[in-house]
């Protein structure tokens, strides 16, 4: 199990445990999380999953594919070094805690 913690600029953190072999926009989409929209469920197709990787923990990640490299240009907030799609970072054994910043908006 891999705990996420979401940090969000409009509301307090939230801390999700995710199941080995779902992707954080999954976990929260189910949860009900604010600032993920995931308007494409997860398919790396409208960066609407967008997050900020706390820099604790961004050399525990697969590197991103060209794909999802592709689609955070399109972020509808800035694009740093630590963007990821959300859809695209998954739960496993390997990683036991992540942290996030959600953008200020998706859209």
């Amino acid at each position: 199990m891999t705990k996420a913690t979401f940090r969000s600029p409009k509301a307090d953190d939230v801390t999700l445990v995710v199941e080995p072999g779902v992707s954080l926009m999954q976990a929260a989409v189910r949860a009900g999380l604010d600032g993920i929209v995931a308007d494409c469920g997860g398919q790396r197709q409208c960066a609407t999953c967008h997050v900020y990787v706390d820099e604790a923990f961004t050399g525990l990640l697969p590197p991103m594919s060209e794909d999802e490299d592709d689609m955070l240009e399109i972020t509808a907030t800035e694009r740093t070094g630590r963007s990821r799609l959300s859809c695209q970072l998954v739960a496993s054994e390997d990683i036991e805690e992540i942290v996030v910043d959600l953008p200020e908006r998706q859209r």
